[in-house]
């Protein structure tokens, strides 16, 4: 189940659970008030799958280039992806890469990516981050 980002954080989702599990007044009446968490991640619940054959065919070029090390079509690609939305599972500073996913018709880099972590962990979003999807290979 994907949590919205807007409630995907540790008070959203504590109100969530209140609001569903205790109707609300019950909990926030005898929990005592929290200060907000500086850095939560819910990466688990925020991405989703998708499978590499339904991936649009330029996903599968920069796949390529990936897998051959390059050359990338942008200056920007293989840049350390800081994961500032913390969507993704938390990993230590620079092992996030982002590469472009050609958008054809736009006039810049479009909001297409891959992210790569591990051969075996890749994301791809059509969103510019607002939300992504791991790269199923095996189908």
């Amino acid at each position: 189940m994907r949590i919205p980002p807007r409630i995907a954080t540790l008070g959203g989702i504590a109100a969530l659970a209140s609001s569903l599990l205790l109707g609300g007044a019950a909990a926030s009446a005898s929990a005592a008030p929290q200060a907000p968490a500086a850095h939560v991640s819910v990466s688990a619940a925020a991405v989703g799958s998708v499978c590499y054959g339904d991936l649009p065919s330029q996903a599968h070029d920069t796949q390529d280039l990936i897998d051959q090390g390059g050359p990338f079509p942008y200056k920007q690609d293989g840049e350390v992806f800081r994961n500032d939305e913390h969507l993704l599972p938390s990993q230590s500073q620079g092992y996030y890469h982002e590469y472009t996913v050609v958008t054809p018709g736009s006039p810049d880099r479009g909001a297409r990516r891959i992210i790569a972590g591990d051969p075996d962990e890749e994301y791809y979003t059509s969103d510019h981050y607002a939300s992504f999807d791991k790269i199923d290979f095996s189908c």
